[in-house]
């Protein structure tokens, strides 16, 4: 087929700026040779290959294609991480129709065909700049296929973890490429669509309720709370002396604050605080970075990934264990049928308190938390991170000199994180640890979660994470809400058969050894045997 002059016979049927008004150069576009391939083949008519535009007609497109009405058919090529999982943005306001006549070779006129992007990668598997396009038959603008949902059809997950819906919206509905026939193949053929809707009708319950309006005095007063332990801290040391006895005092209360902290930060980063979201992020910052020295951006990127997908090996980061750990069943069988012995797994129940609580905060994360700030180039995070230290040592550095205080840091982080393992972990280690079983939200949530009994003193213990299936089920839900809305989910789970588990603090924290020690004893079992 001979090559057709794409910028000749669209100026020759649109006009001059018909460019961009079909908008079929890909904007985004590092390559000066892009061109347009569509790859397959619609409706049985044979596809032409487009050429590369004039260096002005491309500027022109540069410069006009995202005016006004003027909104192209090809967003800008996907990058980066986009690219390698395949993500592209499909035409949002765009139409390839106007082209339809105007090249030879080209489809006729159809409201259901419209030309996606694909994107070709190039050296090292990164996006080259270039792009290419294919006919798809897909419901038109304002129309939907059958049985399909509206363009921003409410996902239980997209609604678990934004405040401002319309406002993601905007971003998520040019993405929106359409829904899959039901015959088609899908990883939602498994799921249990009752418990969905049971699920979306409790949710509008807890919001008819003001469950996820939050009381800004009670976050108020949590603070005040940390900045008098950050002050009795300093008084004791001040008036008492730096000896060992008021040393320890000091390092338990300032351990104490540093946990209550995390909970704080733990509440902004869900952006269950304030209505808008950017007022949650910026005092995340400042709780996250400011008062404890860490990366609100770090953070972001680990906990969302286990909300979405508690317990999941390869998905969730708090089940990568580095091979120093084996968790649930289906692991340790694994690495027993391949002899794996990185370390003597039937004694990790014991070498857990050597291991786990004592180096997970002073070591690995205190690691990746500055690693991810230097790689990533996170500057800001950076910024609020050095505001810490710099706070602790003008503070300290008088009283223990520079080594001591540095010591001193150490010996808080090391309590801190006795106390932060074993309450987050008395929540999922003890529960199902498995591959990507496909269930819905609900289900998900609750066979990865369980809950501690509710008292004064485990709410402030836990920062409210004794109720756990509570809040990732609904992670923007403010914490002080959370009893609310339990009996509510625990009548949903006794009417579909799913278990709901709470257990006294004690038995939760013991739990934790049993799972290990259960979990080593299947890897020795399949080591000798399988």
């Amino acid at each position: 087929m001979p090559r057709t002059d794409w910028a000749r016979e669209v100026r020759r049927a649109h006009g001059t700026r018909g460019v961009a008004r079909t908008g079929l150069e890909c904007s985004g576009s590092r390559s000066a040779g892009a061109r347009l391939e569509p790859a397959a083949r619609a409706s049985g008519f044979q596809q032409p290959r487009w050429s590369a535009p004039s260096p002005a007609a491309r500027a022109s497109i540069g410069r006009a294609a995202w005016r006004g009405d003027r909104v192209p058919a090809f967003p800008p090529a996907p990058r980066g991480r986009a690219l390698q999982e395949g993500r592209g943005r499909p035409a949002e306001r765009g139409d390839a129709r106007p082209l339809a006549g105007s090249l030879r070779g080209s489809p006729p006129p159809d409201p259901t065909l419209r030309l996606t992007p694909v994107a070709h990668r190039g050296r090292r598997g990164q996006d080259n700049g270039s792009c290419g396009g294919s006919w798809v038959r897909v419901p038109a603008r304002g129309a939907a296929a059958p049985g399909a949902r509206a363009p921003w059809a409410t996902k239980d997950v997209f609604l678990a973890f934004h405040r401002n819906l319309d406002f993601v919206r905007k971003f998520m509905k040019p993405l929106l490429i359409g829904e899959l026939a039901p015959e088609e193949p899908s990883q939602d053929h498994s799921k249990n669509s009752q418990i969905t809707e049971d699920f979306r009708a409790l949710r509008k319950t807890a919001e008819d309720m003001n469950l996820f309006k939050s009381s800004h005095l009670f976050f108020l007063l949590y603070l005040a709370h940390i900045i008098v332990m950050e002050s009795i801290a300093w008084f004791t040391i001040f008036y008492f002396g730096n000896g060992w006895i008021p040393t320890v005092i000091t390092a338990f209360v300032l351990a104490t604050s540093q946990a209550q902290a995390g909970w704080l930060q733990h509440d902004y980063g869900h952006l269950s605080v304030y209505k808008k979201s950017t007022w949650n992020h910026i005092a995340h910052k400042f709780m996250i970075g400011h008062l404890k020295g860490a990366s609100a951006n770090w953070w972001n990127h680990r906990h969302f990934q286990h909300h979405a997908k508690p317990n999941i090996f390869h998905k969730d980061p708090d089940v990568n264990m580095l091979h120093v750990f084996v968790l649930g069943k289906w692991q340790p069988i694994e690495y027993g049928k391949k002899k794996l012995k990185y370390l003597p797994y039937n004694h990790q129940h014991e070498y857990f308190f050597l291991i786990g609580p004592p180096l997970l905060i002073p070591l690995y994360f205190q690691y990746q938390i500055i690693m991810s700030m230097i790689v990533h180039r996170d500057w800001v995070d950076l910024a609020w991170a050095i505001s810490y230290y710099a706070r602790f040592f003008i503070t300290y550095i008088p009283f223990y000199g520079v080594l001591g205080a540095i010591i001193f840091l150490n010996f808080i982080r090391f309590l801190e994180s006795h106390w932060f393992v074993w309450v987050t972990q008395m929540n999922h280690i003890v529960m199902e640890i498995d591959q990507e079983p496909y269930r819905d939200w609900f289900s998900s949530q609750l066979v990865a979660t369980c809950n501690v009994e509710q008292s004064f003193f485990n709410d402030w213990f836990s920062g409210h994470l004794n109720f756990q299936i509570e809040h990732h089920l609904f992670p923007t839900m403010p914490r002080h809400n959370l009893h609310k809305v339990a009996p509510l989910v625990r009548s949903l789970c006794a009417k579909h058969g799913i278990e709901y588990q709470q257990k006294p603090l004690l038995q939760a924290l013991q739990d934790i050894i049993r799972s290990l020690r259960q979990s080593g004893q299947l890897w020795l079992d399949a080591y000798l045997h399988k």
